[in-house]
């Protein structure tokens, strides 16, 4: 493919080769939109992922024409098109090769035919099912008819040597450094696809596709497919840091929201909850015992009876709603509630989205694409249920067409991919067929907006997609089994889906399945004796103490109770380690809505794989079981048995410890207080009640007080610890911990300065304010390893602390 002619306008450059055309332009002077076409025009359709595009001739650029290429650069980006073959090369500005296009050229579309199927409601049959993923519903004598043309697309690179990618979302494989791999990105229920790649080199690249796409670096070659698209059409955004990426991403997708402070708190949940009193008693134990909690939630099937997905609770079971929530509130806790985009035929939800004509050709499943479904899904939601005063969403199942779940052997990976894939080609457009997850989520929030401001929108899901985000969601890693390799890989494709631009992350503490059932391959859990089974419970222990280090703390799942008083009783070892870091969690609240309120007003990402911020260091690309939760903690989760095998069979001779690579910089341990060299690989503690947990020199880390729930004393006095060794920033960020009053500039931020040369702490001017904000704060600041203390009457005007100030009172 040759350049035959070139155009320049005000936001760009048109390019007119012997196969099409292509458009370059910059959204911003680190970005650059990048299109290729067939026909005569390029396509007008609206982004579903893109809020924010580039506005015409605000962006200072050059294009400078070569003998060989085309250059067009800003001050922080340059790209290169050879005249010859179109091949694409990026360039910082200091002339550093990014990434770059094979010499034969790196774009290639092919044009395919496209069908839909279409579906007589009076002719074809709908057969349903139960299974263990919930109400299945299939129409068969559907016929298949040509709809239009559109294009296969390849974008291939040639990436160097020492680069490290990584992104494409959650998915079950635990894979961390996607070099070297193959991954198939279509929605399922234990993968979550975001198709945005971040790389060492110092670049992101988010592909504007909603088909089914490949990711490839293998034998087969380096590149991104997509299958059904009009144009091909990606995004390079130049960092070089990883949290400049990120920015660039949500520049382009949309901010995260804050989710409520309650939100960052404990979370309890099993398969599940029958009744408004199992619930409230659930949330009364819990207080009795001093547990923290925040949330509860109510799982599946709180309908009547097999009215599958109505979004009404059973009045036998749940005989006052609203009754119910008063009493929960008044125990200061939440709840959750699932709801399904599928419904079962008789209910009232069914009938009225099938009279207005917004059921897909399974005559189950609302279309999600039409703004009109999504309002009328939101109203039944809020009449149903959030008129009562439900506080939050779990959207399970909103990947609806998966085909795999089920038989006794789990299908090849390119099985499952065409099984998946052909089944959501049946009733959605195959051009969208991962998108439905993104508009689900939209109807949501914009519905629960319109109602109120009073309370943020938040909203668990199974799936997601570039730009879910900007909605207020939190993305799960679906129904995974209890063994240790499972949590294993979480950690990576968490840390992975993370590096996509989208910051709210969990799973299943102690994983869904538990129990091992040999008629289904995705029943494999080790455990058939569940909680009494030791076993069980030393993996539920490293679970929390994962989970305790994640956007959200919860637990979930079938087979065998999840409450803490499950796992034994006071004074007992897992039961005393389970409630050390529930109340760690709780002690680290400041630390944590810090964070929230740098991802949101910052475009942050508290859950961090290393690469964040030590991108240079080739010995942390590969490193799939360590992360940085925010800027001060390096959390290194045990990952193998130590005490007991299933079935309660007790280990012997096994060290209680697990090696860790502590990054450059010196290193405290949290527990001990000791301080440690970096750039090396440590042995360290690791028994039943130790999760190896460091902070780097350089960290400002605020504690509050042991509290039952989030926002149980919002003027508590804060414990400030310095770790020293290096300065230190912190934001201490606080508002109002609900409703969307941030957004007319409603909260607080104090910045928070360590020099170490000086051995000074500074406490800035308090910028903003919120309603009942505290007129003063204490702070009591302590150094790690260092005896004393200093408390400080905080006014919201700056002050200064000496390390000779300790042991004394401001």
């Amino acid at each position: 493919m040759q350049l035959t002619q070139f155009q320049t306008e005000s936001n760009g450059i048109t390019l007119h080769t012997s196969n099409g055309l292509m458009h370059i332009e910059f959204c911003t002077p680190g970005i650059a939109r990048i299109r290729y076409t067939l026909e005569s025009q390029f396509s007008d359709k609206p982004s579903l992922m893109i809020v924010n595009r580039p506005e015409r001739g605000d962006i200072q650029w050059t294009m400078a024409d070569h003998p060989v290429y085309l250059e067009l650069s800003t001050d922080l980006l340059s790209i290169r098109v050879d005249k010859s073959t179109c091949t694409f090369s990026y360039w910082d500005a200091n002339g550093k090769l990014l990434a770059k296009e094979p010499p034969r050229g790196g774009k290639t579309l092919e044009r395919i035919d496209v069908y839909r199927t279409t579906f007589d409601a009076s002719a074809s049959k709908v057969e349903t099912d139960r299974g263990a993923d919930g109400l299945r519903a299939r129409a068969v004598g559907e016929d298949c008819v040509l709809d239009r043309q559109a294009c296969h697309t390849k974008l291939e690179f040639e990436w160097q040597p020492d680069e490290a990618l990584y992104g494409l979302g959650s998915h079950e494989e635990g894979m961390m450094n996607l070099r070297g791999k193959h991954q198939y990105l279509y929605q399922q229920n234990m993968k979550a696809v975001v198709p945005a790649l971040l790389s060492t080199r110092g670049y992101g690249i988010l592909v504007d596709s909603y088909s089914y796409m490949s990711f490839h670096d293998d034998s087969f070659g380096s590149y991104i497919w997509t299958d059904v698209d009009d144009e091909m059409e990606y995004y390079f955004i130049y960092g070089p840091e990883f949290d400049q990426i990120i920015a660039g991403i949500r520049y382009l997708t949309g901010e995260a929201p804050m989710l409520p402070k309650w939100a960052y708190g404990y979370v309890q949940s099993k398969e599940r909850y029958v009744s408004q009193e199992e619930l409230i008693a659930t949330v009364e134990e819990h207080r009795n015992r001093a547990l923290p909690l925040d949330g509860i939630v109510l799982d599946w099937q709180s309908w009547t009876g097999e009215l599958w997905g109505q979004k009404t609770l059973d009045p036998q079971r749940f005989p006052d709603p609203s009754g119910m929530m008063r009493r929960l509130h008044a125990l200061n806790a939440k709840l959750m509630v699932s709801i399904w985009p599928i419904m079962r035929e008789g209910g009232d939800n069914h009938r009225e989205m099938n009279e207005h004509g917004f059921l897909l050709g399974n005559q189950a499943t609302y279309d999600a694409f039409k703004k009109e479904a999504r309002r009328l899904y939101w109203e039944q939601a809020n009449a149903g249920l959030f008129s009562h005063g439900i506080d939050a969403w779990w959207c399970d199942c909103t990947e609806p067409f998966e085909a795999d779940w089920k038989g006794a052997v789990k299908p090849e990976p390119e099985q499952r991919m065409l099984m998946n894939t052909a089944e959501a080609k049946l009733y959605l457009d195959p051009e969208y067929i991962n998108a439905y997850s993104l508009l689900h989520s939209q109807g949501i929030y914009e519905g629960q907006r319109a109602v109120t401001a009073d309370k943020r929108v938040v909203n668990l899901t199974r799936s997601a997609y570039a730009g879910q985000h900007r909605y207020g969601t939190i993305t799960w890693s679906g129904d995974i089994a209890a063994n240790w390799e499972t949590l294993k890989k979480q950690i990576a494709d968490g840390l992975n889906f993370c590096m996509t631009g989208s910051p709210y992350w969990t799973l299943d503490i102690g994983a869904f399945f538990v129990h091992n059932n040999k008629d289904l391959w995705f029943w494999n859990g080790d455990y058939d004796g569940g909680v009494a089974d030791l076993g069980y419970r030393e993996l539920y222990v490293r679970w929390f103490q994962l989970g305790a280090f994640l956007p959200m703390f919860r637990s979930h799942g079938t087979d065998t109770p999840r409450e803490i008083w499950r796992f034994g009783e006071p004074g007992e070892p897992i039961y005393d380690t389970l409630v050390k870091y529930l109340k760690l969690r709780y002690r680290l609240m400041p630390y944590i809505y810090s964070l929230a309120g740098a991802v949101t007003h910052r475009s942050y990402t508290m859950f961090r794989a290393l690469a964040f911020d030590y991108r240079e260091d080739v010995r942390v690309h590969n490193i799939d079981d360590q992360f940085l939760f925010g800027p001060a903690f390096l959390v290194a989760p045990v990952i193998k048995a130590m005490y007991y095998e299933p079935e309660s069979r007790e280990l012997h001779g096994v060290s209680k410890t697990r090696s860790v690579y502590l990054p450059e910089g010196e290193w405290y341990d949290y527990w001990s207080g000791e301080r440690m060299d970096g750039s090396k690989t440590i042995e360290a503690k690791a028994d039943l009640d130790t999760l190896p947990l460091f902070v780097r020199a350089g960290s400002i880390v605020p504690h509050g007080p042991d509290i039952q729930y989030a926002n149980e004393q919002p003027g508590a006095l804060i414990r400030l610890i310095v770790y020293s060794g290096r300065d230190a920033e912190f934001t201490f960020y606080e508002d109002e911990g609900d409703t969307y009053n941030y957004e007319k500039g409603s909260y607080s931020m104090i910045e928070m300065k360590w020099c170490e040369e000086d051995r000074t702490l500074t406490l800035g001017q308090r910028n903003g304010s919120y309603d009942s904000m505290p007129a003063a704060r204490q702070f009591v600041v302590e150094i790690a390893g260092k005896p004393g203390q200093c408390i400080i009457s905080y006014q919201g005007s700056p002050v200064v602390v000496q390390e000779s100030d300790f042991e004394s009172s401001l």
